[in-house]
């Protein structure tokens, strides 16, 4: 099951599985869309809702493995920004795979165990993008302290962390970026390889060495 699955790396994670031979994939968007392959389910889900991810657990009640790739970034400088959009920001990002995963634990325990993989940011490490990075840390932290809570019923908890990807959430951006389908096949690889984390490029790989160094050389520049 992939929330956020009609485009962008969510479209991808959905064509990387059926590639490599899912039987059934349930993909999810705001709002009521078609897919016409036969494998596909398509749901829609609010994620700031907990009635609507209940729905979505009572439909998609035989998922294996969930995929926690809804997210939105706004406009919110912790400071100066909008309280109401960062509100949404973390509302979304953060609990947003709280209520998922919460919903679909007992589903997963049920089917051996599974998978639950979330997806975070290289921003989740670096300060300067507001509530934006600030939401990515906290759900960072979620997935680690989920990885304990879901090791009894043995669901393997996949944290994906990943630099700029070509979506439409950072069109507007100037920088290097990987492809979705580049990246979807790196998280797939992961899961596969019984990973809890998945660094998908470099430049997070860069940023996870540096962790151990000064805070202040872990900030991001939107100029690059």
């Amino acid at each position: 099951m992939v929330t956020g699955g009609r485009r962008g790396l969510g479209a991808a994670l959905v064509d990387e599985l059926l590639a490599r031979g899912a039987r059934k994939v349930y993909a999810t968007a705001r709002s009521a869309y078609v897919d016409d392959r036969p494998e596909v389910v398509t749901a829609e889900l609010e994620v700031r809702s907990a009635e609507s991810v209940a729905a979505l657990a009572e439909v998609a009640a035989d998922a294996e493995i969930v995929f926690n790739n809804a997210g939105v970034l706004l406009p919110a400088a912790l400071l100066t920004g909008d309280v109401e959009n960062a509100a949404e920001t973390f509302d979304v990002n953060v609990f947003g795979p709280l209520r998922v995963a919460r919903a679909f634990a007992p589903i997963l325990a049920a089917n051996n165990g599974g998978a639950l993989v979330n997806m975070h940011s290289v921003l989740s490490w670096l300060a300067g993008s507001g509530a934006y990075g600030a939401s990515k840390a906290a759900a960072w932290s979620l997935t680690n302290s989920l990885r304990l809570e879901l090791a009894p019923q043995n669901t393997q908890v996949v944290g994906v962390h990943a630099g700029f990807i070509d979506t439409d959430m950072v069109a507007a951006m100037e920088r290097p970026k990987a492809t979705p389908a580049e990246i979807a096949a790196r998280i797939i690889d992961g899961l596969e390889a019984g990973d809890t984390e998945v660094l998908a490029d470099n430049v997070t790989v860069s940023v996870k060495a540096a962790l151990s160094g000064p805070v202040e050389r872990l900030a991001f520049s939107a100029a690059g």
